[in-house]
């Protein structure tokens, strides 16, 4: 049985603890729906990593736990079958006070969904070399038979010198194991799925899903919207399911791909290396190639 972590304990957050006798908590860096994210120092090769601790809601059922502790080690074991420049390396997996954390690479970075909101949508040319970048991890990790199933931009880690990490792997999937969702539950961000899975419920979508997720993210970066925003999720899910977006007016070059990949029928969307050549395109043709953005 796995030991609960109290909430709202001096386990949660106290800085300068050491975890598993190792990593020593300096500063939280970041919240989402699974976990916090700690920056850490690893005191035996004495580097910074990123530890990313669970949420445990209190009064969880037994069950929900022992999923809550499967998928935070699927998300080590799925994104460790990835080697690529754009994905998240993942160091290590400890335990504290029963529960699992995830040791990564320290990335100084603002999230995509951090620039959107308060620097406004991006230039046409730095968007698709961020999409381009999202769009090779991806291809990388369908490739090993693993599907992100949560690509957005708040997923989307933008570095120092340029560089694009496609992070948090927390309910991907990956080939021969088991399913860590119940029948007709749907895990993921509702504004970033797609609209197959939305018509069947289905837990495990193809590699399709994903380049929707990435259309989807990729029309909020230069268009400032997301193409389906609506008041509450239920209308949201409705919209993507059946409504049409709104033409994008901002995205010069970027427009096919993003009309290509928001296709709602997945035997009919544009494919990862058809959108691979167009992003490649859109960067050139817009004034040259753009300035990296920094990190924050």
């Amino acid at each position: 049985m796995v030991e609960r972590m109290v909430e709202g304990s001096r386990h949660v957050s106290e800085p300068d603890r050491l975890i598993s006798g190792r990593y020593r908590l300096l500063e939280r860096v970041g919240s989402g729906g699974m976990g916090t994210v700690h920056l850490a120092e690893d005191t035996m090769l004495g580097r910074r990593v990123a530890l990313k601790k669970l949420h445990v809601p209190p009064h969880l059922a037994e069950d929900e736990l022992q999923r809550m502790y499967a998928r935070t080690r699927r998300e080590a074991r799925s994104a460790a079958m990835i080697t690529h420049p754009h994905v998240i390396v993942v160091h290590d997996v400890v335990d504290d006070s029963g529960l699992p954390c995830i040791v990564m690479e320290y990335v100084p970075s603002r999230t995509l969904a951090d620039v959107l909101r308060e620097d406004g949508p991006l230039p046409v040319a730095e968007a698709a070399r961020i999409g381009g970048a999202m769009l090779s991890a991806l291809r990388a990790a369908h490739a090993v038979g693993v599907l992100h199933r949560d690509v957005k931009p708040a997923n989307v880690l933008l570095g120092e010198g340029g560089r694009v990490v496609l992070t948090d792997f927390g309910i991907a999937v990956e080939p021969g194991t088991p399913s860590l969702t119940r029948t007709g539950e749907l895990i993921g961000s509702v504004q970033y799925l797609a609209p197959e899975r939305l018509r069947t419920g289905i837990a495990v979508p193809g590699p399709p899903a994903d380049l929707w997720a990435l259309g989807a993210t990729l029309y909020q970066a230069v268009e400032g919207q997301h193409p389906f925003d609506r008041p509450t999720p239920i209308e949201t899910a409705y919209a993507i399911f059946e409504a049409a977006h709104p033409p994008p007016r901002q995205a010069g070059g970027l427009a096919a791909v993003l009309e290509g990949l928001l296709v709602k029928d997945p035997a009919r969307r544009m494919d990862a290396a058809t959108a691979a050549r167009l992003l490649e395109r859109a960067e050139r043709e817009v004034g040259g190639w753009p300035e990296p953005l920094r990190g924050g």
